[in-house]
């Protein structure tokens, strides 16, 4: 399969740190930024033009924060399949943006436990729209790029200064299979929590 390009990335992160060069690294290339809360305040404050989810979705953030991305036209901007003309059809018809790469920091769930806090604050550290990227991304790495935590932020760095903004099945096969360790480790934490 020839290298897939990549337009437009919905970036939701915890933790900011690191992200600065890749931002840098993707707007040369022409990316679109997709993004909600503070990880969209902290990509315009770099310079960099980004579009709220709530732009795409017509929906605010609701909920205290605990619903944001959960909408069928970001996961369905994930997991439209780019070779099925059905899919294709639908993303039209809904006008649903294909999403090309998912970068996400997941809530600290077990720094939050680590730290002491409270039962109600370690619940709010459970993420949910997070989670579900990640496994969305990674489910369809046939068409999609999902970066799950800021420890492969290195690795997507290396592939944008080799690729550009470009994938290879090889590449998002990798990344989806670090996103399925991610998502296993972070549930069987939360497991433990509930099973201490």
């Amino acid at each position: 399969m020839k290298p897939v390009s990549i337009k437009t990335a919905l970036i939701s992160v915890f933790h900011k740190d690191g992200l600065e060069e890749i931002l840098k690294k993707l707007n040369d290339e022409g990316v679109k930024f997709l993004s909600t809360g503070g990880t969209q305040s902290f990509i315009e404050s770099l310079g960099y033009p980004c579009q709220k989810v709530e732009d795409v979705t017509t929906y605010p953030s609701i909920l205290g924060g605990r619903v944001k991305t959960l909408h069928p036209k970001i996961f369905g901007g994930i997991l439209g399949r780019r070779d099925l003309e059905g899919d294709r059809q639908q993303m039209a018809e809904y006008e649903i943006p294909a999403i090309d790469l998912v970068i996400v920091d997941l809530y600290p769930f077990e720094q939050t436990v680590a730290s002491g806090a409270s039962d109600s604050d370690i619940i709010e550290k459970i993420d949910i729209g997070g989670i579900s990227l990640i496994r969305a991304g990674a489910k369809n790495f046939s068409d999609v790029v999902i970066v799950p935590s800021k420890e492969e932020y290195p690795a997507l760095l290396d592939m944008l200064n080799t690729n550009g903004a470009c994938s290879t099945l090889e590449e998002r096969r990798w990344f989806a299979t670090r996103a399925f360790g991610v998502s296993s480790h972070y549930d069987t934490a939360i497991h433990g929590w509930f099973n201490k």
